[in-house]
């Protein structure tokens, strides 16, 4: 279903509406569907940057990650395939693992790169890279996330391999992998991210390198991100940009800047979504004053749900970690709010609150404003959705499981995903379908799960028993799916 507020209209194309629009793509880590409050009337966050975001766009409320922690969402998203296609067939890259995206598959950065477009990336990768080493041995700490003698034996004066920059990105400032904390420029490690839980002590010649404090990389990602674009606007090539913001909130351990601490009544995480918030204004702004809004094309999106169920001023942050099942959250307050929103689960868990994404997108003359959608949509469709924009065909091979989802940004009510998959850490699968979603039994969990998310959005009243008939079919759709992939083979 497709619907407008009493304020939304459609604007006029510009005259440029022939000209490929620059596009920029804002990754939240691990913020959930009830943060902003443009999902959440009750969310105890303000957000007005990301609410004004929807208010000029689109806000579709049936997107999901197809996996609920970062890695397998991030490739979904670049690759516009199922990350059961790739090597790594469940959980998040481990520390110094080779890139999960493989030589022979697409991602929307190449395919922008080709298309004339100047590709920057800022904030996390977690995709998989290769480091020399002193020895010639793997990194110490390979495939692992914590190790006492992590990167020991890196060798800090070579360039890695397998990266961003070789996935087609021009410009690439960030980390690698929290756990591994090397910071990267282009190909070259220039600095380390200062971590609670994390830390590179055992690696050597390390002096030149630059230290991130945690609590300030984000405004830095954001300075070097909107230098990015002031810089592509100065050069007036008359070529577009591509962006990637993805900054590491609001990611545990909590890092708030000093300025934003007890800005909300949703405590330290609320703090942090708030901070994210001004930020992405600071983007938004700049955009606004080099006169680019109009010509850009704005998506939001976070790639799992949060780690919290509850959050409020009171509560107990002293036991967080980085396990979730070591997490200790006390509530002590009237006031909580509720990362997740109404639905079940968190960060990791298959259900509604570990894999149903906000998702708002603006592009001024093309999208109408303040539209709201509830059409099906997965992050492995903006491959397909930006294809369609430069009018680039994917061929076989490329985007497989990526659907072209823009006449739903602009409005069309028709049906274009018919369904998604999606899985748990862990790699349960399910699959979404109309109002139906089916999960699969695993080696943990003897019984399917069959839910009405129209009827019970809570996901407490499983109907596994009593529709056979559908659990087969949606049984049977899942295996062709994962069997067939939709656009040729799946590499």
């Amino acid at each position: 279903m497709y619907f407008c507020a009493s304020s939304c209209k459609q604007r006029e194309s510009p005259s440029t509406k022939n000209e490929l629009p620059n596009i920029v793509i804002i990754l939240a880590d691990d913020l959930g569907y009830g943060d902003l409050g443009v999902y959440n009337k009750n969310s105890l966050v303000p957000t007005p940057n990301l609410d004004r975001l929807a208010s000029e766009g689109i806000r579709l409320t049936d997107a999901y990650c197809p996996v609920s922690v970062c890695s397998p969402s991030r490739f979904a998203l670049i690759t516009g395939t199922y990350p059961f296609r790739s090597w790594k067939k469940s959980g998040v890259m481990a520390n110094y693992e080779p890139s999960m995206i493989g030589p022979d598959r697409l991602t929307i950065m190449q395919m922008l790169k080709n298309n004339g477009y100047a590709t920057g990336g800022f904030g996390k990768w977690h995709l998989g890279a290769t480091f020399p080493t002193l020895d010639g041995k793997k990194p110490a700490g390979y495939g692992k996330f914590k190790a006492d003698n992590n990167g020991a034996n890196i060798d800090l004066t070579k360039l890695i391999s397998d990266g961003p920059v070789d996935y087609g990105f021009e410009r690439w400032l960030g980390f690698s992998c929290a756990s591994e904390c090397w910071v990267l420029g282009n190909k070259e490690v220039i600095g380390f991210l200062e971590h609670d839980y994390y830390n590179v002590d055992s690696a050597t010649n390390k002096e030149h390198l630059k230290q991130f404090p945690r609590e300030r990389y984000l405004s830095f990602l954001t300075d070097r991100s909107t230098r990015f674009v002031e810089e592509h606007t100065e050069k007036n090539d008359g070529n577009p940009f591509f962006l990637y913001y993805a900054p590491y909130v609001p990611h545990i351990p909590l890092a708030v800047g000093d300025s934003f601490i007890g800005a909300t009544d949703a405590g330290l995480y609320g703090d942090y979504v708030h901070e994210l918030d001004f930020y992405i204004g600071k983007l938004l702004k700049k955009l606004d004053s080099l006169k680019l809004t109009d010509n850009t094309l704005v998506i939001f999106a976070s790639d799992n749900g949060s780690t919290f169920t509850t959050t409020s001023r009171n509560a107990d942050f002293s036991q967080v970690s980085n396990t979730l099942s070591e997490m200790k959250v006390k509530v002590a307050d009237e006031l909580v709010h509720r990362p997740n929103g109404v639905f079940r689960g968190t960060k990791q868990s298959i259900w509604e609150g570990g894999v149903r994404t906000p998702f708002i997108a603006r592009w001024p003359g093309h999208i109408p404003q303040g539209a709201v959608s509830q059409q099906l949509f997965a992050l492995n469709d903006v491959m397909a959705t930006l294809a369609a924009i430069l009018d680039y065909d994917l061929s076989a091979g490329e985007g497989v499981d990526s659907y072209n989802l823009l006449p739903v940004l602009k409005g069309n009510d028709k049906e274009v995903r018919p369904s998604v998959i999606v899985q748990s850490s862990r790699g349960r699968m399910g699959l979404r379908k109309g109002h139906w979603k089916y999960i699969a039994p695993d080696d943990q969990h003897t019984e399917g799960e069959l839910y009405n998310l129209y009827a019970d959005t809570l996901e407490m009243v499983n109907e596994y028993k009593a529709h056979p008939e559908l659990v087969r079919e949606m049984q049977e759709e899942m295996a062709r799916i994962i069997r067939e992939a939709k656009n040729g083979p799946s590499l």
